[in-house]
């Protein structure tokens, strides 16, 4: 994985927001080295917004802007763990 990947999945899980850090901690373990560049760059876009934002957006809470509305966030909201 590369060094961009890397602080990615970082940040991802280390939100300081539980349930965030399990969704987008996950979701990078199991997407980051999927995602191509435009991928990547939607995924850092959602990082840097505020935890109780994306978690409201993902659990459908409150509407999704239009800026986030990406392929990426699909598969965000879309994520489930696996059962390892």
């Amino acid at each position: 994985m590369d060094d961009y990947r890397k602080k990615l999945r970082f940040r991802a899980w280390r939100r300081g927001f539980r349930e965030i850090d399990l969704i987008l901690g996950g979701f990078a373990d199991d997407h980051l080295a999927d995602l191509d560049t435009a991928g990547l760059a939607a995924f850092e876009a959602v990082l840097d917004a505020p935890d109780q934002d994306v978690y409201g957006w993902i659990v459908g809470q409150t509407p999704l802007p239009p800026e986030y509305d990406t392929p990426t966030f699909a598969l965000i909201r879309a994520y489930r763990p696996s059962a390892s």
